[in-house]
């Protein structure tokens, strides 16, 4: 079968691999049709990636056809389409045994700790399939963005009357928005991306768009009327925003970092007491996030059609991956086989 391999830091090498033949009883075999490129993947081609070895296969956002199943599978059958929830937890560690399998002591993420799904075929475990009988493998594989998003809202515990805040207007950025407006929320995004901040708003992602700047906060007073936000999120993994974020926030609110980088958070103490903070990070998402998202795509509540804006093939990927870092205009990017 085809296969994609990241060998180290900015080099791809394309192979014929084995198809993966024997099935544990609880395995099941899939055909990869759509695969979505990640921030993650961009990071690990830049050598910029925590928790990552080399060589991998990279694709963890993945819309797949069920080829074959083990001999105790009984929740999927072939033929099936299925988004792929990539994080392989142990069930067996103290976070796993308080449904934290999310940040499981053991945690292999396809694509990152283990090889993913730039391959044709692949192995997964059945219970970590979401079948869905009307979406189709592009939507498929934006499941698992939006997890991260859905997860994220569910950690700032986003109420209606909240004011929120999503810093970053990426791919990330654009599924925090996402479940911040299914909860009702008033809600601006902040980037120094024009063009995405424009497609916010086009597409009503967004309430209100704010330019970063050095008249960030100014521009954050006027949108909430005078008021600074109950809730930001930090989609960017970048050091500057994230301590930028800090000081974006009301008294008594509460700040999630999304996003990741590879270094220390500090903060000053007087200004966290004195304004009562909360500070969380988010990682990963659950297995509910993945059944509500297929269930509000299904019916329409959650659209993301409009998020996907360059289509490559799969023989493509080791020229264009690169490229579409830098393209201003990227929002989200789909491998297909097809």
């Amino acid at each position: 079968m085809k296969t994609l391999t990241l060998l180290q830091p900015e080099s791809f090498a394309y192979s014929d691999t084995e198809k993966p033949s024997s099935l544990l009883p609880n395995e099941v075999l899939v055909k990869v049709h759509k695969i979505g490129i990640c921030g993650t993947d961009y990071h690990a081609f830049w050598g910029r990636q925590p928790f990552f070895q080399y060589p991998r296969i990279l694709g963890h956002e993945l819309g797949v056809e069920v080829i074959a199943i083990g001999s105790e599978v009984t929740e999927v059958t072939t033929g099936q389409k299925c988004a792929v929830e990539p994080y392989l937890n142990c069930g067996k560690c103290w976070a796993c045994e308080r449904d934290l399998g999310n940040c499981c002591e053991n945690l292999q993420v396809m694509g990152v700790h283990t090889d993913g799904g730039m391959r044709e075929y692949i192995k997964v475990p059945a219970h970590k399939l979401h079948v869905s009988d009307k979406l189709n493998y592009e939507q498929l594989a934006l499941v698992e963005t939006l997890g991260i998003g859905a997860h994220a809202v569910e950690r700032a515990n986003v109420q209606s009357n909240d004011l929120v805040l999503v810093v970053g207007a990426g791919p990330i950025g654009l599924s925090v928005l996402e479940f911040v407006k299914l909860r009702g929320a008033k809600v601006a995004v902040v980037d120094r991306n024009i063009q995405r901040l424009d497609f916010c708003l086009e597409h009503k992602k967004a309430d209100a768009s704010i330019i970063a700047n050095d008249q960030t906060v100014e521009q954050i007073l006027e949108v909430f009327g005078g008021k600074m936000p109950t809730v930001v999120l930090d989609a960017t993994g970048s050091p500057a925003s994230m301590h930028q974020s800090f000081n974006y926030l009301a008294a008594g609110g509460r700040l999630v970092f999304v996003g990741l980088y590879q270094g220390d958070y500090q903060f000053n103490d007087p200004s966290f007491h004195k304004r009562e903070l909360t500070i969380m990070g988010s990682r990963n998402s659950k297995p509910n996030n993945f059944k509500e998202i297929i269930a509000a795509m299904e019916t329409g509540e959650l659209s993301v059609d409009s998020w996907i804006s360059h289509r490559i093939t799969f023989e493509e990927v080791a020229e264009q991956l690169p490229k579409l870092y830098t393209e201003p205009s990227l929002v989200k990017a789909i491998i297909s086989w097809e």
